[in-house]
């Protein structure tokens, strides 16, 4: 049968949906990938996966642009005529959803977090809201990342939770993703930051978390990994980076597809993020085995045990965040190696990719 898998951006699709693609066309199924075109369409069709151009634009809500979008995604699901739609993403889920509820073409959404217009209380917000409690009564099941999201959708009414369900990300392949555990000292220890390099990802609050420790440790090394994403409306500029880079505060490392290459050299996975659906990087840094320093926030906390896998902080607090950064290069290296190995259990036992593509092959079949 013909599945449509629709995310805002290819890279979306290629980075966390790529391996249960592949578990569905082994099986047979014809696989189609609907988003905003960029050099990851390409990677998507070499994948052997059919791809349809979506023109959004992710920051507006303008009434005559949504109109238009549910049009365009009309006009391409009406084309390919698919058994069943997954979405992915605020837009796709919302109008993708409105549009193949026309058409009778049952959808399994992801609400894989609540991004910036949950986070910044507004009237957008409302907007939002009402749109998705508009759109996920047409739904015909709806996967949640993290148990606070859920609740607060519940809560709010906008959704019934009776077709809801959990679901731990989009899992990690423990094989690629394996521990490399290492002994190290204070004088070549790394921390590692790794995310689209957004505020709401809590880099600014990393940078300053650096800048409060590098005076006393100036030979630890603190290293971000990921993409600029100028399109995003809490998006740091090149500028602003630069200044980090000739400044001497942070070592940029660009971005990669082969993360766990550069995971490799960590000693500590670092995400100040202020929400996310369930955070791949925590899953992935787990996976290899390494301690964590995150915040105490849905879709982070909920990879991250406090004091056994690693340390939460307090969100938006840079100070608290060098703090915990500070007792983690304190510990002994048994002590992180002692967390790395508790981080790589969960990783195996909770977020192993096969359970999550099972559960996502149990949710198409009985939607069809």
């Amino acid at each position: 049968m013909r599945i449509i898998f629709s995310s805002n951006i290819s890279w979306s699709i290629y980075n966390f949906r790529t391996p249960l693609l592949k578990s569905l066309q082994n099986d047979g199924h014809e696989i189609y990938t609907v988003a905003n075109k960029d050099e990851y369409a390409e990677k998507l069709e070499a994948e052997g996966f059919n791809f349809e151009e979506i023109r959004l634009n992710n920051n507006t809500t303008n009434p005559i642009e949504d109109l238009k979008t549910i049009y365009s995604y009309y006009k391409i699901y009406k084309k390919i005529k698919p058994a069943v739609i997954c979405h992915n993403a605020i837009k796709p889920n919302i109008y993708g959803t409105i549009a193949a509820n026309i058409l009778g073409i049952p959808t399994i959404n992801n609400i894989s977090g609540l991004g910036t217009l949950f986070i910044k209380k507004s009237f957008s917000t409302t907007i939002a809201k009402w749109l998705y409690k508009f759109s996920q009564k047409r739904a015909t099941f709806v996967f949640f990342q993290n148990e606070d999201d859920l609740k607060l959708f519940v809560a709010n009414k906008l959704i019934i939770k009776e077709k809801c369900k959990i679901i731990n990300g989009s899992g990690v392949n423990t094989n690629r993703f394996h521990p490399t555990f290492k002994t190290t000292v204070t004088e070549n220890f790394q921390f590692l930051f790794i995310g689209r390099l957004l505020y709401d990802k809590g880099i600014r609050e990393y940078v300053e978390a650096v800048k409060i420790l590098k005076p006393k440790y100036p030979n630890v090394s603190f290293a971000i990994l990921g993409p600029l994403y100028k399109n995003n409306a809490t998006a740091i500029s090149e500028e602003t980076l630069n200044s980090w880079i000739n400044g001497g505060v942070i070592t940029y490392l660009g971005q990669t597809d082969v993360v766990e290459e550069v995971i490799k050299y960590a000693n500590c996975v670092v995400l100040p993020s202020y929400r996310e659906g369930l955070s791949k990087v925590l899953i992935e840094a787990s996976s290899m085995g390494l301690p964590i320093v995150t915040t105490n926030v849905p879709g982070c906390k909920d990879v991250v045990i406090d004091k056994e896998t690693g340390f939460l902080c307090e969100v938006k607090n840079s100070i608290d965040l060098a703090a915990k950064m500070e007792k983690m290069l304190l510990l002994t290296n048994e002590e992180r190696q002692k967390m790395g190995v508790k981080a790589r259990e969960r990783a195996v036992a909770v977020f192993d990719e096969k359970i999550i593509i099972q559960q996502y092959k149990d949710a198409i079949y009985a939607a069809v």
